[in-house]
């Protein structure tokens, strides 16, 4: 963990902040957009950007991609540049929470790997690249969204302490954590054998 060097009742106006930013369900706005319909009721009924491809519209699917990435990265930005490096960690997990648990669906939300990726960029982009490379590498050998961002949740943490950032390593072991938890149903299937691969259609 980082220095904890921010006033408490800042920390907590910024938590606050961040998570509401990260409530913002981009996918669903994204979806409204081009009149792909309620994403809801689409596939797996899960607002983010892998769901949004299975409408078949790839460029939905990218925008809701880069939202919900920047919105937990312009969350880390801001509070770094405002307060200090506390702030910053606290305000990615934050838009993480905000994103997984948003108050504007009653706290039914995304399974928050963009957010959890953009999050990383935000806070160190090395540590972010790495874990946006191992997304990628098991996406292209797989094709399965859910198995390519928990192989990244759980390398993540080694990453950062390998890399000479052990204050990173908690933020990273929490925010993996949250991960594998939204990711319960996908782990079931997965094991199941019967995950949808990526740009599969419902």
């Amino acid at each position: 963990m980082p220095e904890i060097t921010t006033d408490p009742a800042l920390l907590a106006l910024t938590a606050l902040a961040a998570y509401l930013l990260g409530a913002v369900p981009f996918g669903i706005v994204i979806a409204r957009l081009f009149r792909l319909g309620d994403l809801r009721k689409i596939g797996s009924g899960n607002i983010g950007a892998t769901n949004v491809l299975r409408t078949g519209n790839k460029t939905a699917a990218a925008l809701t991609l880069v939202l919900d990435a920047g919105k937990a990265g312009i969350a880390v930005l801001i509070a770094r540049a405002l307060l200090a490096e506390d702030a910053a960690q606290l305000a990615g997990f934050a838009a993480f929470l905000g994103h997984c648990f948003p108050v504007y669906l009653g706290f039914r939300g995304g399974k928050g790997v963009a957010t959890f990726l953009g999050t990383l960029l935000a806070l160190w982009w090395p540590l972010g690249l790495a874990a946006c490379a191992v997304w990628l590498a098991i996406a292209r050998l797989f094709r399965i969204s859910s198995l390519s961002a928990l192989v990244a949740a759980v390398l993540t943490p080694g990453f950062a302490w390998g890399f000479g950032h052990p204050d990173l390593v908690i933020l990273s072991l929490l925010l993996g954590i949250l991960v594998f938890f939204r990711h319960k149903e996908n782990i079931i299937r997965l094991l199941n054998g019967t995950e949808p691969k990526i740009g599969a259609k419902n």
